[in-house]
């Protein structure tokens, strides 16, 4: 008798412990889906979400930048300066441009994004530095010739059309008016004419 009622209760204990891991379980569930937060990575605020060129930009090929000021400025290759800071709206919202440019200015000219935080803090810099041009606000835009001048130095969301005009008086091109829009195709397009 006394081993059916230590069955018994060995039986009973098992059936608590399972349901006691069960609700644990349960209850650890619940707590990981209220507790855990969708990441929002939002273009209009002033968070730190990563790096704005591969966050928002999609384009991570922009940093680290290929070359420096330094060696562009020696090698005497037209060069775009990108002032900016990862938590910031402005930014953010430019990051896309600076992108843009790359796209069709992306083996002629150096694009050198700069994060104004990795800028030393000095007295003086050299023409050759970054810090020599930085103003003190972002974004900020400071293109140079073949020959090391600064063609164009503005702050704020320089529009793509301004960019676009000063490396067409650069690389002596047709104004944008006279000349045939270039169109990219998607690789999609692309791979369904070949399936044909």
């Amino acid at each position: 008798m006394s081993i059916i009622k230590w069955l018994f209760l060995q039986t009973k204990i098992i059936t608590n412990w399972r349901q006691l891991l069960s609700k644990c379980l349960l209850l650890l569930l619940c707590l990981l889906i209220i507790g855990v937060q969708p990441a929002f990575a939002g273009m209009k605020d002033d968070r730190y979400e990563g790096n704005i060129f591969v966050v928002f930009a999609g384009n991570g090929s922009l940093v680290p930048p290929r070359q420096s000021l330094a060696k562009t400025l020696a090698a005497k290759k037209p060069a775009m300066l990108a002032f900016y800071v990862d938590d910031s709206s402005d930014c953010k919202q430019y990051a896309v441009f600076i992108s843009q440019t790359q796209a069709y200015y992306g083996r002629a000219v150096e694009i050198i994004p700069v994060s104004v935080d990795t800028i030393p803090s000095q007295e003086k810099y050299d023409p050759t530095e970054p810090g020599y041009y930085y103003s003190g606000k972002v974004p900020q835009v400071v293109l140079f010739d073949d020959a090391g001048k600064v063609i164009l130095n503005k702050t704020g969301q320089v529009p793509f059309e301004e960019i676009d005009d000063k490396f067409r008086g650069v690389f002596n091109l047709l104004p944008r008016d006279e000349s045939i829009e270039f169109k990219q195709r998607s690789f999609n397009e692309y791979s369904s004419e070949l399936s044909q």
